[in-house]
């Protein structure tokens, strides 16, 4: 049995579906059941008692048939109760018509029964199960007509077939139906929980920027402070007091990230770092197109700005920089970042190329973010969903990180 996932009346609409595809097929069989046999039954050349006993059997068909439906679509296991009811109900109720010649109407309460049940059935069992009720019903027919001399023998015979090829594609595909209104419904939930998730991941990826960033330079800081100490009490107490601002400001941002208002802008976070190295003892050759940092897209703006963030993180916690470079230039359609600085430790170049998110890198030691590379992975896997491009390099002692986005 093929399975359905689990539905929640969720406001989707689906639980409502699912009534209205029971009340399809159960309204079928017990319709086509009532008003066929419904005349024959009100026929008074039928002996009373076989019009009682099909009119039961009718009936329990009709009953049997709208349970294992109604289990069918909830994705229950078959009543085995109910199974031997229905079929039991639907041979007597073919049987007695059957006996007494009626071969248009005594296929119908088998060939619907089979067509539920077969509902129970993996695809690829159920449609050679229906195959083999159509060769089998009208050879019952057939054979019947036959032995009572019937004059009309293809009557006998289409009939039942019929009956099966009306039943059984039917209830099949409003099952498949409905199957892949609940698989989409459920892709569905899974598309918002995943979004939650990359959402989840944003803000702590945003959380680790602000935090990693800042708390770099603070410890930057601290430690000078705490080396001028001694030597030198005032500007060792005016390093203090930039921690401080620092600290402020790291307050601030995490204050507004958590609260949705903080957004990343690729100037600031050029001119930050710039003084941030500075500050550092590095070097500090800023090319920046100033009109291109503005006309870009928030989108790409903002990532780019990550992008400077991150590396610079990096250059403060593993290299050990005199010079770097800071170049923002028009890229086609786009813009092309690219960060460059002379600060990586020989003992920790590893010369074999390897391909990460968004583009190769020759890694060198922890350069590549956060010690072990997640951080420009990540930038790297953002970049690459929205057509951007983030690669990075170590040759000799350059660390060259590029970023690409599209205008």
């Amino acid at each position: 049995m093929s399975s359905t996932p689990t539905v929640v009346d969720d406001g989707s609409g689906l639980a409502s579906f699912r009534r209205n595809i029971w009340w399809g097929l159960a309204g079928t069989v017990a319709c086509v059941l009532g008003f066929a046999v419904g005349d024959w039954l009100l026929d008074p050349d039928v002996p009373a008692g076989l019009r009682a006993l099909t009119g039961l059997s009718t009936a329990a068909t009709i009953v049997a048939c709208g349970v294992l439906l109604a289990r069918r679509v909830r994705d229950q296991a078959p009543s085995v109760g109910w199974l031997v009811t229905a079929g039991g109900a639907a041979t007597v109720a073919a049987a007695v018509p059957l006996a007494l010649g009626e071969f248009g109407i005594w296929p119908i309460a088998p060939a619907a029964t089979i067509s539920v049940l077969v509902m129970f059935l993996p695809s690829r069992r159920a449609w050679p199960v229906l195959g083999v009720t159509l060769v089998l019903l009208p050879a019952v027919g057939l054979l019947t007509a036959l032995g009572m001399d019937e004059p009309h023998l293809g009557h006998a015979a289409w009939m039942p077939a019929l009956m099966v090829v009306a039943f059984g594609p039917a209830m099949l595909g409003m099952l498949r139906g409905w199957q892949v209104a609940a698989h989409l419904d459920d892709a569905r939930r899974l598309a918002g929980q995943l979004a939650v998730a990359d959402e989840r991941l944003r803000f702590s990826a945003d959380l680790h920027d602000i935090q990693g960033h800042h708390l770099q330079v603070i410890a930057l800081k601290s430690e000078l402070a705490a080396r001028l100490a001694e030597a030198d009490p005032a500007r060792a107490a005016a390093t203090m007091r930039e921690v401080q601002q620092l600290a402020g400001d790291a307050l601030r941002e995490t204050r507004a990230l958590v609260q949705g208002y903080r957004r990343t802008t690729l100037d600031a976070e050029i001119a930050n770092a710039s003084k941030v190295l500075a500050a550092a003892g590095v070097e500090v050759l800023a090319d920046v197109d100033g009109d291109l940092a503005v006309a870009l897209p928030q989108g790409p703006r903002s990532l780019l700005g990550l992008v400077v963030r991150e590396a610079t993180t990096n250059l403060l916690r593993h290299s050990r920089a005199t010079r770097a470079a800071i170049v923002l230039v028009p890229d086609g359609a786009g813009a092309r970042l690219v960060i460059d600085n002379d600060g990586v430790r020989p003992s920790e170049v590893d010369s074999r190329p390897s391909v990460l998110g968004g583009g190769s890198a020759v890694l060198g030691g922890g350069s590549a973010g956060g010690g072990d590379g997640t951080g420009l992975v990540s930038l790297a896997e953002r970049l690459d969903a929205v057509g951007g491009h983030l690669s990075w390099t170590a040759e000799g002692d350059r660390f060259v990180v590029t970023a690409t986005v599209t205008g």
